[in-house]
């Protein structure tokens, strides 16, 4: 599932292809990608038709489009929101162009014959309309996803609310990393990105961290998804594009993630990989050190 720096990309193109632009016509193609749309197809496209898109907008693995519509004013009620999923891409293409074969869904604009097509081959993702609600810092944002955090790259994310939080939990580190009611779009690969900078254990309990543990691994997670933006994010597939279609080579750069059985770049111990949340997890053995299991309770 594409991570904070993919979907950042995609929303960067987007800004810079919709923006300011008026929705003409919308084609649902399969209605499973806007099955959070209850009113169905033909009221999704009525509604978005004849809306103008002032920006787009994102918070951790989510995106939207604010909608405004004509004659009205002050900011925007509601939103066009979607989460691509395992295999969603929002791409922006010819109307000439022949029809990719997992087209979903198709929108077109006044003044342009580029169309944003929104294709998704095992329909995980999709796209829905929402409201908009207050973010509590003066700005807006969809009501589904009011209960995700900030991300480490936002300038208001609370660091030591963040530290504070994590320390209190007895839980795994790279669970809490993954939790995105703490900080919003850290996935699996930037998670073992950042454990392996940080020199820590994705198994380590957050209550048994320092704080300075705490903020060196912050500080990684922020490296390593400021550096996979600038490469355009980690393509393993065809499945993660931007909006040109084209994929991002952070993949390249990876030190722990899918490198399992390679030595590491630090130490030159063998990378391992172990079962985690129905995915895995890859680490140093020298250079993060496992902690030791607490032996079992017998009653």
């Amino acid at each position: 599932m594409p991570e904070l720096p993919e979907v950042e990309v995609v929303r960067t193109g987007l800004q810079r292809w919709v923006s300011g632009r008026t929705i003409r016509r919308v084609d649902v193609l399969h209605p499973r990608a806007i099955r959070r749309h209850s009113e169905g197809p033909g009221d999704f496209s009525a509604r978005l038709t004849g809306a103008s898109i002032p920006y787009v907008s994102r918070r951790g693995k989510y995106l939207w489009f604010p909608l405004a519509s004509e004659g009205h004013q002050g900011p925007a009620e509601q939103a066009l929101m979607g989460h691509l999923g395992m295999s969603g891409q929002l791409l922006i293409v010819s109307a000439s162009a022949p029809p990719h074969r997992h087209l979903r869904v198709r929108m077109a604009f006044e003044e342009t014959d580029q169309e944003l097509h929104f294709v998704d081959q095992r329909t995980f993702g999709g796209l829905h309309i929402t409201a908009l609600v207050d973010d509590g810092a003066g700005g807006l944002l969809p009501d589904a996803a009011a209960h995700i955090a900030r991300d480490p790259l936002d300038p208001l994310f609370d660091e030591a609310e963040f530290i504070r939080r994590t320390r209190l939990r007895d839980v795994e580190i790279k669970r809490l990393l993954l939790d995105q009611t703490l900080a919003s779009g850290i996935g699996n690969i930037y998670a073992d990105e950042a454990l392996w900078r940080a020199r820590l254990h994705g198994r380590r309990l957050g209550s048994s961290l320092r704080r300075a543990d705490v903020a060196v691994l912050l500080q990684a997670v922020r490296e390593v998804m400021s550096e996979a933006l600038a490469q355009g994010g980690t393509s393993f597939d065809e499945l993660y594009v931007n909006v040109n279609g084209e994929s991002g080579y952070f993949d390249r750069s990876l030190e722990a993630y899918g490198q399992a059985g390679l030595p590491c770049s630090r130490c030159g111990a063998q990378i391992r990989r172990e079962a985690f949340m129905n995915r895995s997890s890859f680490w140093c053995p020298s250079c993060q050190r496992a902690p030791r299991r607490r032996p079992s309770v017998r009653g």
